[in-house]
């Protein structure tokens, strides 16, 4: 009976459920099915990185940037990837929303591969289509680098805005001389026998910053924050675990293809490029540093429409992992 009663005891244990080391925690993350976060959310899925980071993702689609925004500050969702200038913006207005870098991928300025112009002073007196609007933050960083030059693009070329299609299918069907637009079009310009007269990114050095600032990052609100820090660091983790294998393996972005729903190979090879080129492997310290230098200019040229009330950038706009910040 003695040893019946051991077996069974060990038979318990065997059978009986490990429990975690700690217990799950749900956040409700929104994306966009277009954008790259998307991406990112499948690796995380496929590789089952949430569940041993002790997480549970809820996601929720967006439509629209807009719509984001929108679910942000209701807290509808407690994650989602914006604008770092929007939520710079938020906070001057007394929002209080916290941002991690996700990416610092850019537009460029594309021109056909047999333009004449070779520089961004060449823009003088030629039509320039703009993706977005008079305060579209490339747009602004572009204008900046060109009045570094002396050359102020708003008086001196011939501007064009809409949207990131339309400003597309203008510079082809040739109604524009160059086009600036999101990185994810002139990927396909590329293919389609375009070059670069100029990268968002190098405008950004002109301006005096030691490396491009990540334009768009994860956001949520300091009151989540305060109740969730070790969530969202277990998220920030396997968010970076899920870039390192996007950036290290090309098998992961064969598992992406359907999407991605690049139209050629050579656009699924550039998108792929731009991607990696954007993953930020900087600290927050130097990220806030060259943040602080290009929304000083920005708030210049853009005004208060732009960056709000506030000249200077918000330093509690960063969110820093560790409890310190520089740990």
């Amino acid at each position: 009976m003695r040893r019946a009663m051991t077996w069974l005891a060990a038979l318990i244990l065997l059978l009986a459920p490990v429990l975690p080391a700690r217990a799950t925690e749900t956040l409700r993350i929104g994306f966009q099915a277009t954008g790259t976060f998307a991406w990112v959310l499948d690796v995380i899925r496929r590789h089952d990185l949430a569940l041993q980071a002790g997480l549970e993702l809820q996601t929720t689609e967006f439509a629209s940037t807009d719509a984001g925004k929108l679910a942000i500050n209701s807290g509808s969702v407690d994650i989602a990837v914006s604008d770092w200038l929007w939520v710079a913006r938020e906070r001057a207005l007394g929002a209080k929303l916290l941002f991690y870098p996700y990416s610092s991928a850019v537009g460029r300025v594309m021109v056909k591969a047999d333009s004449p112009l070779k520089q961004l002073d060449d823009l003088k007196g030629k039509v320039l289509a703009v993706a977005g609007g008079p305060i579209d933050k490339s747009w602004l960083i572009i204008r900046a680098a060109a009045l570094r030059r002396g050359v102020d693009l708003k008086r001196e070329a011939s501007l064009q805005y809409g949207a990131p299609p339309l400003m597309f299918q203008k510079l082809q069907q040739g109604e524009a001389d160059a086009g600036l637009n999101f990185w994810n079009f002139c990927a396909r310009l590329e293919t389609l026998g375009y070059r670069s007269l100029i990268d968002v990114r190098e405008a950004e050095k002109e301006l005096g910053l030691k490396q491009p600032v990540a334009m768009i990052g994860y956001v949520f609100s300091e009151q989540f924050a305060a109740g969730h820090r070790d969530a969202i660091n277990r998220f920030v983790k396997i968010a970076q675990a899920a870039n390192d294998l996007l950036r290290q393996s090309d098998g992961e972005w064969d598992a992406l293809r359907p999407l991605i729903k690049a139209d050629d190979e050579a656009t699924f090879n550039i998108v792929r490029q731009r991607t990696r080129e954007g993953m930020p492997r900087r600290s927050i310290d130097e990220e806030a540093s060259d943040a602080r230098l290009l929304f000083r200019t920005l708030a210049q040229i853009g005004g208060t429409e732009l960056v709000g009330p506030a000249g200077e950038l918000d330093a509690g706009l960063y969110y820093y992992p560790s409890a310190a910040h520089g740990e």
